[in-house]
């Protein structure tokens, strides 16, 4: 069996950072517009969601974008938050905004994340840009699985007919994981850290998706010779939720921890946050 490929998002990345550059520049340039701007929203001190803040950031900087910070106390409820959500939906300089999940547990996150306005939805965390993806209508999908996609197509894996077995059912992983599959005419089978006979499910793949958030969780010996390995997993160490030291020689294809699926989901952010600014330019004010 030959070498399986590994699918690098770290340099792909890189690429759509460069082509994001150059789109801002070309906006500002021609459509005479502003600079797009993210506005990002960060509740608490929870150290690991200030990194990812300042790192998503960092990369609006080296793409010419702006971002707008906002940091709110541990202490913050639900109706302080939404009023910052609808002050931001309500400017029209911002053209995404991204709440940092998680927020502390006073707070309703899905009412926080359904107020914000579906054109600004760059992160895709919202259940009408959740519903209308899985109808296959425009909108910006959740991030990670949509820079997954990005690099499935990159590496021009074939998804068309193929089963796909996500482990994981989160709304913004798991779930819209298995839509844009299916959008894409696999067969997809979603499972869980409680479905039964997961081994054997598994062993029945394409294309496995790890999303659990438990390290390692997926053994090598789960996996169906050539099967794609997409490890959509970061936990301490870091590793994945997929064993890649012991199943990556089984597949044909992996995505390796880190530098495959994480610098993806902060590219497609910023590639989305490009969308919704150069739409707001051409005078729609609509997803």
């Amino acid at each position: 069996m030959p070498l399986p490929q590994i699918l690098d998002g770290k340099t792909l990345a890189k690429t759509l950072e460069e082509r994001n550059r150059l789109r801002v520049e070309s906006l500002v340039a021609g459509a005479g517009a502003s600079v797009p701007i993210l506005a990002t929203i960060l509740v608490g001190g929870d150290p690991a969601s200030a990194t990812y803040v300042k790192m998503k950031r960092n990369a609006c900087r080296r793409v010419g974008m702006d971002s707008r910070r906002i940091e709110l106390p541990e202490d913050t409820t639900t109706a302080q938050l939404l009023d910052v959500v609808d002050g931001l939906n309500a400017d029209p300089d911002v053209h995404g905004i991204l709440l940092q999940h998680p927020v502390p547990a006073q707070i309703d996150e899905r009412a926080c994340f359904d107020r914000i306005a579906l054109r600004k939805d760059v992160d895709g965390v919202t259940t009408q840009g959740f519903g209308r993806m899985a109808m296959g209508e425009h909108a910006h999908g959740s991030a990670t699985p949509a820079g997954i996609m990005k690099l499935l197509d990159h590496y021009k894996v074939q998804i068309e007919g193929r089963h796909a077995v996500v482990v994981g059912r989160s709304p913004i992983l798991g779930k819209p994981m298995a839509f844009m599959l299916l959008n894409k005419n696999a067969t997809v089978t979603i499972c869980h850290s409680r479905t039964r006979d997961l081994p054997e499910l598994i062993r029945q793949a394409d294309i496995v998706v790890g999303a659990v958030g438990r390290p390692r969780f997926i053994q090598g010996d789960w996996i169906k010779e050539g099967a794609v390995l997409v490890d959509a997993g970061y936990n301490p160490g870091p590793v994945g939720d997929i064993d890649l030291e012991a199943a990556a020689a089984r597949s044909s294809a992996y995505t390796p921890v880190p530098g495959g699926v994480g610098p993806m989901t902060i590219a497609t952010l910023i590639s989305q946050t490009v969308d919704a600014a150069e739409r707001y330019a051409g005078g729609s004010d609509e997803i």
